[in-house]
């Protein structure tokens, strides 16, 4: 079964500006899926077959001979020798949406595709289904939280329970979870992430020791929605400092975490210089830091952190859906401790979010928002607290009580 994903206007949008469009992202979250339902009839080949891999990596030159564009070229990771010729191709004919190219966002892919392919290729970044999709919602924009979405994002609000949350949360956003509920949660993981480590993580770096990475991954994952501490993971993994930054930035590199940098300008400088990382799938982190199902997790120590990535997440959604690679997406830390979750900034004005896991939100959390106004040349718009409460209801002045579903 497939389920409609919001990125398909910006995929159709993007093969008419570039020759080329790649849709990167972690793996088994629905590129291949996606770009087959896309593009019809197409030419497909993929770079996963040994033998069409061998012909991409030794005869370049007449790949594109014996699949001539439009064609559809799935894991281009494997063969970035490619990127050259798809380069000229597309310099010769001028045509547009010649390319549709998919793989894992690698640091050497991207630097080979902003070498060879600068100004030829549209790129855009894929995670699992969002609440949204998940629900079979059609309004895809990005989330401000603002009158003008609240208005249009009301017209097409579906309900979900609040155990259907924390359900959403356990189970993760992999489609395959999602259309197959039978799939036993614990065996998909577990093979994803032997798939990830032997393959992917085997690509970016050269890992000596998979148990310790393995051991990484649990570490950061239990971490998420905090500082990256990257001393105190070191220490508990039982590695370098330096090798917990590059493994850090395989985790990224992945799509398997996001790192959420502090907000500053000017005037304010940066009280706080250390990202704060997210698992962008709650239900891989689950898996990892062993919370077997969701009633324990609902309930135990980790609830509200799962509940803030698992918003975090889906805020990145709404905006990489819409084709925005990079969301304007902070958090705030001051000298004087005070903190806010998540800044949207946009056009100059910061929207400033609190999550919070509970239904009962008070003006006490929107306390730090005026921490805003003391810095000169920010404007301070809209903001509000993402929460379980069922209704969109003014907590003070210009701030909401945002319900999970208006996401």
């Amino acid at each position: 079964m497939y389920i409609k994903r919001h990125i398909e206007n910006a995929v159709a949008r993007t093969a008419k500006m570039f020759g080329a469009v790649i849709v990167t992202g972690p793996r088994q979250v629905g590129k291949t899926t996606l770009l087959s339902n896309l593009t019809g009839n197409i030419t497909y080949v993929s770079l996963d077959d040994p033998i069409i891999l061998q012909s991409a990596v030794n005869e370049p030159g007449t790949f594109f001979k014996d699949y001539p564009p439009p064609v559809f070229v799935d894991e281009i990771q494997y063969a970035p020798i490619l990127f050259p010729y798809i380069k000229m191709q597309i310099d010769k004919t001028k045509a547009k949406g010649q390319f549709f190219l998919s793989g894992s966002q690698q640091f050497q892919m991207m630097k080979n595709i902003s070498e060879s392919l600068a100004g030829r290729i549209g790129i855009l970044n894929l995670l699992g289904l969002s609440l949204r999709e998940i629900s079979e919602t059609e309004f895809d924009k990005p989330f401000i939280p603002s009158e003008e979405y609240y208005s249009a994002r009301k017209k097409d609000l579906k309900e979900t329970e609040y155990r259907d949350v924390w359900k959403i949360i356990h189970r993760g956003s992999m489609p395959e979870l999602t259309t197959n509920p039978d799939f036993d949660w614990q065996t998909y993981y577990a093979s994803y992430v032997k798939a990830y480590i032997e393959r992917d993580v085997r690509e970016l770096t050269q890992v000596g020791d998979e148990l310790k990475f393995l051991r990484f991954m649990t570490v950061v994952a239990a971490r998420s929605g905090q500082l990256l501490n990257l001393a105190s993971i070191a220490r508990d993994v039982g590695v370098s400092q330096p090798t917990a930054d590059r493994w850090t930035s395989v985790l990224k590199a992945s799509g398997v975490v996001y790192l959420l940098e502090p907000y500053h300008n000017n005037v304010t400088k940066r009280a706080v210089k250390t990202p704060k990382v997210y698992f962008l799938d709650t239900g891989l982190a689950a898996y990892l830091t062993r919370w077997p199902t969701d009633e324990p997790l609902r309930t135990g120590a980790q609830a509200g952190s799962f509940f803030e990535s698992f918003v975090v997440a889906e805020i990145i959604k709404s905006y990489y859906n819409a084709g925005i690679l990079e969301p304007p997406l902070y958090f705030y830390r001051d000298k004087e401790q005070n903190e806010i979750d998540l800044l949207i900034h946009e056009n100059g004005t910061l929207h400033p979010i609190e999550i919070k896991k509970n239904a009962d939100p008070g003006k006490s959390d929107v306390a730090a928002f005026s921490a805003l106004d003391k810095i000169a040349g920010v404007k301070r718009g809209p903001g509000g607290v993402v929460c379980m409460y069922d209704n969109l209801v003014t907590l003070t002045g210009q701030d909401r009580v945002i319900p999970v579903k208006y996401l």
